[in-house]
C-alpha cells in the first residue's frame, strides 16, 4: 500500500493506493489563506500539519488494515511558497504563497544582481517565485531575515515534520529560482544574490528517489507497521503529470486547479522566459516540464459562486454539457495578477460587455471562457518555444465540468481528454512516486496512462467563433505597472 499526500492551496488531499494502483480511500481537509495587505497572500504552516494529520487520522478510523500496510509515501505540494525557519526549525512567520505579488520590485533587483538568472534557471524573475520573496523579507523584515536558518517550500516543511529531515525534490526546487535547471542542483550564484547559501537550503533528491522515512512515533500513531519510505515527491503540477503518465515529450496537459497551467514534458530544456514560460525539472530523472501558468483558474469560478451566493454546481448545471455560442460577456481572470504571458502582479480581473439583458449564465460562461482564453495565451507562448500541442489531458477540480472542457477544446482547437479521478491527480502521482521509491521499478511500468473516460472534440463552428473573439479579449488587458 502507498500513500499520496497533496498539500494544495485550498486543501490537503490524501489518497491510499494499493499495488494494483486502485485508490482504496481518500480524505481531504480544507485550508484557508489570508491577505494582511492587498497583493499579499499567506498561510499558517501549522494548518498544513493539522490538516494532513486529520486526513491520516480519518484513514486510520476507516481503513486501519490498509493503512497499516503502507510501505511508501509520496508528497506533492503547492509550489514557490517561502517557509522561513529559525535555528530550532520553527516557522518565523506565515508562509508567503505562490500567488503573492508583493515582490515585483525585488524581481528587478534580482535580475540586475544576477544577469545569468534566466539562462541558469530557465525562468524570468516573477513575484510568485521564492527567491524574490527573500529579498522582500531582507528589506521589509530584516530581523526575520537575520533569524532565518532554513528556507523550505511547503511540502518540504511537511516532510520535515513527518521525518525530521530537510529534503526537497528538484521539481519543486525549480520553482524557487535558486536551482540550476540543467544541472538539477542549487546554484551558488543564485543563492548569493539573495544573501543565502547552501546552508540555508534542504538536501536535494529526485522525485522518485527514496528521501527519508516516517518518524517512528507517527507510524505508531497511524498504526503503520514498519517505517515507510518517503519519496522525494514533486511540485503539484509535476506530480499531476506523473499521475496521468505524462512522462514523455508529446503529452501535454492542462491543469484546472486553484491556479491553471498548460504543461508539456520535454527531454530538453525549451525555455522561453521572455514570455513568462516556466521551466521546471520533472519529477523523474532527465526530463523537464515547460509550462504556461495562470494565477487564477477554478478560483475564478469559486469567487463568482460566492458573489452569487450559490454553489459552483448550481452555477454550472444550467449551462448544460456544451456551449452553443460564446458568451456576450468577456471576463479577464486576473484576480491575483497574471504570470504567462504578462508577468503583471498588479493587473486585476474584469467583466466587460454587461447589459440589461445579461443573466447569470452569461457571466458564468464568460468566466469559464476567460480562463480558457488565458490558457490560449499560454499555448502561444509555448509554441514560441517550439512546443506544439495536438491534444491535452485535463486534471484538477475544474476537469469535473464537461462544459468547461468543451469550451477549452474549442478555444485551444485540440481534443481535451478527461480521466476518472482527475481532480486528485497530484495526490495519486505522489503515491506513484512513493511506490517507485520503495520498489525501484521501471518508471514507465508504474507511470502508465489511466483510461480516458471522455474526449471533448473541437466543434468547427465554435472554433471559428472563439478564434474571432480572442483578439478582442486580448485587447482588454491593460498593464498597471
Amino acid at each position: 500500500m502507498y500513500l499520496g499526500i497533496d498539500l494544495g492551496t485550498s486543501a490537503v488531499k490524501t489518497v491510499l493506493v494499493d499495488s494494483a494502483q486502485r485508490v482504496i480511500a481518500s480524505e481531504s481537509r480544507p485550508l484557508t489563506t489570508f491577505s494582511p495587505r492587498p497583493g499579499h497572500v499567506e498561510q499558517d504552516p501549522a494548518q498544513w500539519i493539522d490538516a494532513t494529520f486529520a486526513t491520516l487520522d480519518a484513514l486510520k478510523a476507516t481503513h486501519a488494515g490498509e493503512l497499516a500496510a503502507v510501505e511508501g509515501i509520496g508528497l506533492s505540494g503547492q509550489m514557490h511558497g517561502a517557509t522561513l525557519l529559525d535555528a530550532s526549525a520553527r516557522p518565523l512567520r506565515p508562509c508567503i504563497l505562490w500567488n503573492d505579488g508583493r515582490s515585483a520590485a525585488e524581481c528587478r533587483v534580482l535580475e540586475r544582481r544576477w544577469p545569468a538568472l534566466r539562462a541558469t534557471s530557465g525562468n524570468k524573475a516573477m513575484p510568485g517565485f521564492t527567491a524574490p520573496k527573500l529579498l522582500w523579507i531582507a528589506t521589509h523584515e530584516p530581523e526575520i531575515f537575520a533569524a532565518t536558518k532554513l528556507v523550505l517550500l511547503p511540502k518540504a516543511y511537511l516532510r520535515l515534520v513527518l521525518s525530521g529531515e530537510a529534503i526537497e525534490d528538484v521539481s519543486d526546487a525549480s520553482g524557487s529560482l535558486w536551482l540550476d535547471a540543467a544541472r538539477r542542483d542549487w546554484s551558488d550564484a543564485a543563492l548569493a544574490a539573495t544573501g543565502l547559501s547552501r546552508d540555508h537550503m534542504p538536501r536535494l533528491v529526485e522525485g522518485c528517489a527514496p528521501a527519508t522515512t516516517l518518524r517512528g512515533e507517527l507510524a505508531r500513531r497511524w498504526g503503520i507497521t514498519g517505517q515507510p519510505v518517503i519519496a522525494g515527491g514533486a511540485g503539484d503540477n509535476p506530480a499531476g503529470a506523473v499521475g496521468i503518465g505524462a512522462i514523455r515529450p508529446g503529452t501535454a496537459f492542462v491543469s484546472l486547479g486553484t491556479s491553471g497551467a498548460l504543461l508539456a514534458p520535454t527531454s530538453r530544456i525549451a525555455a522561453n522566459p521572455d514570455r513568462a514560460v516556466h521551466t521546471f525539472c520533472h519529477a523523474i530523472p532527465d526530463m523537464w516540464i515547460q509550462a504556461g501558468a495562470i494565477l487564477s483558474a477554478a478560483s475564478c469560478l469559486a469567487r463568482i459562486a460566492r458573489l452569487f451566493g450559490a454553489t459552483e454546481a448550481e452555477l454550472l448545471a444550467p449551462l448544460g454539457l456544451r456551449p452553443q455560442a460564446p458568451s456576450a460577456v468577456s471576463f479577464l481572470p486576473y484576480l491575483a495578477g497574471e504570470r504567462t504571458p504578462h508577468d503583471d502582479p498588479a493587473v486585476r480581473g474584469m467583466l466587460d460587455g454587461l447589459s440589461h439583458g445579461t443573466d447569470r449564465g452569461s457571466i458564468v460562461q464568460a468566466v469559464l471562457e476567460g480562463v480558457a482564453f488565458a490558457l490560449a495565451d499560454c499555448r502561444d507562448a509555448l509554441a514560441d518555444a517550439g512546443i506544439a500541442m495536438t491534444e491535452a489531458d485535463a486534471i484538477g477540480g475544474g476537469s469535473r465540468s464537461r462544459f468547461w472542457l468543451s469550451v477549452l477544446a474549442n478555444v485551444l482547437n485540440v481534443p481535451i481528454h478527461r480521466f476518472a479521478g482527475g481532480e486528485t491527480g497530484a495526490a495519486f502521482g505522489a503515491a506513484r512516486l512513493g511506490r517507485l521509491a520503495v520498489t525501484g521499478e521501471a518508471i514507465a511500468a508504474v507511470c502508465t496512462r489511466p483510461q480516458r473516460i471522455e474526449t471533448f472534440e473541437p466543434d468547427a463552428g465554435l472554433v471559428g467563433a472563439y478564434a474571432e473573439r480572442l483578439p478582442a479579449w486580448r485587447e482588454l488587458y491593460r498593464p498597471r505597472h
